[in-house]
């Protein structure tokens, strides 16, 4: 399948791993493969040298560079390999992060999913491959810890992280009263009248119970995520392309099948449809609308950025690269229901809706086995660790996990060989209730 993945990487390398989240039928293998000291950017050479040799070199066209182990060093510098836009931070002063940090998190044990086997936190960053990691409890930095190719200047890929921040903005214009979630997609968008999208709410849409005769099978060479990672490509059509350009016009070739409503399917053109609904409805852009309510706001370090289109549009699905830091301050403003240093952004509502999750039994039908009572909210994952928590999450084990229970936010960014989280969630979700066992004393 990986074979079969890389012959395609062509078409539109980030757009194709960023919608891999949850889907557990592409993985490695083989357990000879790398480990994370080994795969280190730093230890292989990627890119180091002037001009780095060729056998070092990760740049277009290669079409491989989200491959094991160079994945490691482009998630890290995907505005070097492909087009992107600015989310600005805006010109003020970036807020104080507040620092108590505890030694005794790293020896933290926990036993894994499926094992018998005990394991520690610090052991748990290496297995998962993890590029930075930063966990907050009662509004300090308990740990934090930046590594692979990430330092505290560097901007990581969110990947479909990207969803949970177009959801949430979706649902401040709900909650404001700016957008209308019983509202067909049709009467916003009427270029979508004919699609699958055309009949299905916006609320369909945000929750991903839209029905679509759509696949994203990646062991499927005729699969339909082909022909959506070949529109959205910014780089140039080969001459012969004739079908359609960019993510908009590709979403109105979508048809449905079956009933809207009935089931959860985790389908990438969701967020951009929802992305191209938040345009219609506010006159901006996803990147334009998001440096306005958030990134302006919550102090942040760096501006963020998002890949596009040939066309311009940014990636609603999984397009955002990111400083570790100001996704940490997007935890703690989720945690915190809408307010960041003494300042409301938001009315707690949001927060208080994407909390409660969406529908169990449409979710239950996607058998996500290890999330635990899980459903979906405004692109947003909630379930149950065993208390409720609600999480944004992207393939190679992206994450801002919110505990309100612990008090507590984990953000991660990493660069686990395999694409699907069914692979990291066995450590990841025991070490995570681990941690919050432990805060929750102190």
């Amino acid at each position: 399948m990986l074979t079969l993945l890389q012959r395609a990487l062509p078409l539109l390398p980030l757009t194709i791993a960023v919608t891999l989240t949850s889907i557990s039928t592409i993985s490695h293998a083989d357990d000879s493969r790398l480990t994370a000291k080994e795969s280190d950017p730093k230890t292989l050479g990627w890119m180091q040298g002037f001009p780095p040799p060729a056998d070092k070199l990760i740049a277009q066209p290669s079409s491989d560079f989200f491959s094991f182990p160079k994945l490691r060093w482009t998630v890290c510098h995907i505005r070097e390999l492909m087009p992107t836009i600015e989310v600005s931070r805006g010109i003020g002063a970036p807020s104080k992060l507040s620092y108590e940090l505890d030694k005794n998190i790293d020896a933290i044990p926990f036993i894994p999913t499926g094992s018998n086997r005990p394991m520690t936190w610090r052991q748990s960053l290496d297995a998962n491959y993890t590029d930075g990691i930063m966990i907050l409890h009662h509004g300090k930095v308990v740990y934090e810890r930046q590594n692979g190719c990430l330092n505290e200047l560097g901007k990581h890929a969110a990947m479909s992280m990207t969803k949970s921040m177009t959801g949430l903005l979706a649902e401040i214009l709900v909650t404001e009263g700016k957008l209308d979630d019983k509202m067909l997609v049709a009467s916003i968008i009427p270029e979508l009248a004919n699609s699958g999208f055309g009949d299905a709410t916006v609320r369909q849409v945000m929750d991903m119970t839209t029905a679509l005769d759509y696949s994203e099978d990646y062991a499927d060479p005729n699969a339909d995520i082909w022909q959506y990672s070949e529109a959205a490509s910014p780089l140039p059509k080969p001459k012969d392309y004739t079908g359609p350009n960019g993510y908009f016009e590709y979403l109105q070739t979508v048809q449905k099948k079956g009933e809207h409503g009935a089931a959860f399917s985790y389908q990438t053109i969701n967020s951009d449809t929802l992305g191209w609904i938040i345009a219609r409805t506010t006159g901006k852009a996803v990147d334009d609308l998001l440096s306005e309510r958030i990134w302006q706001k919550i102090g942040a370090e760096q501006s963020a950025y998002m890949t596009v289109d040939a066309k311009g549009t940014p990636f609603a699905g999984g397009g955002i690269s990111a400083g570790l830091h100001d996704m940490a301050r997007i935890g703690s403003l989720m945690l915190n229901k809408g307010v960041i240093n003494g300042k409301r952004l938001f009315p707690a509502a949001v927060v208080d809706k994407i909390a409660a999750g969406g529908d169990k039994a449409a979710f239950a039908k996607a058998d996500y086995k290890q999330l635990k009572n899980g459903s979906y909210k405004s692109m947003w994952w909630s379930y149950d660790n065993p208390a409720p928590v609600y999480s944004a999450r992207g393939v190679h084990g992206q994450r801002i996990y919110v505990d309100p229970a612990a008090d507590m936010v984990i953000v991660r960014f990493a660069s686990h060989p395999d694409a699907s989280n069914g692979k990291n969630d066995p450590i990841s979700i025991p070490a995570f209730q681990a941690v919050a066992n432990y805060l929750i004393t102190k």
